[in-house]
């Protein structure tokens, strides 16, 4: 594959996930809706990072802030808190102690709140591209 098509692949995969998420949201399911807009946000930053690093294989992680901070992309610490937040979120729905947690803050006004911003971030980061 080319660099081209590895970048493609990134942002095929966020903007399949961004759909997903979605459509998991009108379900109700709100945990999982936004696990995978954070998914989503983070192959995103993934195409980027192969945008701008020698190598086709980003880092395994889902860490957002450490695959921002490999790209040239730059972002403002009120940006930078915000990956931090959303990274959380797939700890917070992976882990039965910390999903417990989660789930009693996740209600519809909190899941609608971030999708959007998750949304918009993606929306805005994409016009970088």
């Amino acid at each position: 594959m080319t660099k081209q098509e590895h970048i493609d692949y990134w942002l095929s995969g966020s903007h399949e996930d961004l759909e997903s998420a979605f459509s998991i949201l009108n379900t109700g399911k709100y945990v999982w809706a936004l696990f995978i807009a954070q998914l989503s946000l983070e192959k995103l930053l993934k195409a980027y990072w192969v945008r701008d690093n020698e190598s086709n294989f980003p880092p395994r992680t889902h860490d957002l802030n450490r695959i921002a901070n490999e790209t040239e992309l730059s972002f403002s610490n009120e940006e930078k808190e915000f990956l931090a937040e959303v990274s959380s979120f797939n700890i917070e729905v992976r882990y039965p102690d910390y999903k417990n947690l989660f789930t009693q803050k996740c209600d519809k006004k909190f899941a609608d709140k971030y999708f959007s911003e998750i949304k918009e971030f993606i929306e805005c980061t994409l016009k970088k591209m």
